[in-house]
């Protein structure tokens, strides 16, 4: 069986690379707002990243959950 501090780590590992994804995400909708007119294509890559940014948050934002929660179970 994992200990929770195990699961922290691996936790925390994942929430690192979702936060990268989710800032590279960003920094490409940042240049597609920053253009005049968007392409067919850029406007639904636009679409596109917003939903995975969407749900790359929901992600971090349920490991945090638990985080706050393993301590207490720990004790």
């Amino acid at each position: 069986m994992e200990s929770p501090y195990e699961s922290l780590s691996t936790n925390h590992e994942v929430l690192q690379k979702l936060a990268m994804e989710h800032t590279q995400y960003s920094q490409r909708l940042e240049q597609l707002t920053e253009k005049r007119f968007l392409t067919d294509d850029e406007k639904l890559e636009e679409v596109r990243l917003k939903k995975l940014k969407l749900r790359l948050k929901d992600q971090m934002e349920n490991i945090e959950r638990q985080y706050r929660v393993q301590p207490n179970q720990v004790a």
